[in-house]
């Protein structure tokens, strides 16, 4: 299990929308469960768009809000998907679940490993089904 943490809006993209590619500049050969942590900051460089995501999204800041599934990482192969970044690593994201309550967290750089304590308050907002599911591990690099 890792969390990301992400900047808003994109974070909330990811869990109210249909943002299913995370752009980074470092790649990563992880591919399993994922927590979605919201940073502290809100990221305003991109004015107009920035806007029009953020429209009837709630922006919670310094908490966890989902979980997913990084399923690839690729580099820039042209436009995967709307949301992707020319001359970034994607990290594709699949079955993500919101969380019906942001559970707040201090978040870190880089991918990195949610404490036990943590993994448990998560696993008590999903069913059990889900929980088994998204947050399987996988056998494979970390």
């Amino acid at each position: 299990m890792r969390a990301l943490t992400i900047r808003q809006p994109w974070a909330a993209a990811i869990t109210y929308a249909d943002k299913r590619v995370e752009n980074r500049v470092w790649p990563t050969s992880y591919r399993g469960p994922v927590l979605i942590h919201a940073g502290k900051t809100v990221d305003r460089r991109h004015g107009p768009m920035v806007a029009a995501v953020v429209r009837g999204l709630q922006l919670d800041l310094g908490a966890v809000l989902a979980v997913a599934r990084i399923t690839d990482c690729h580099p820039d192969d042209g436009e995967c998907t709307p949301w992707s970044t020319t001359g970034t690593f994607h990290f594709v994201l699949d079955e993500v679940t919101a969380l019906p309550l942001p559970i707040p967290w201090p978040g870190a750089q880089q991918l990195w490993t949610p404490p036990a304590v943590l993994v448990e308050k998560v696993r008590e907002q999903l069913s059990s089904e889900t929980a088994a599911h998204v947050l399987r591990e996988e056998a494979g690099p970390c």
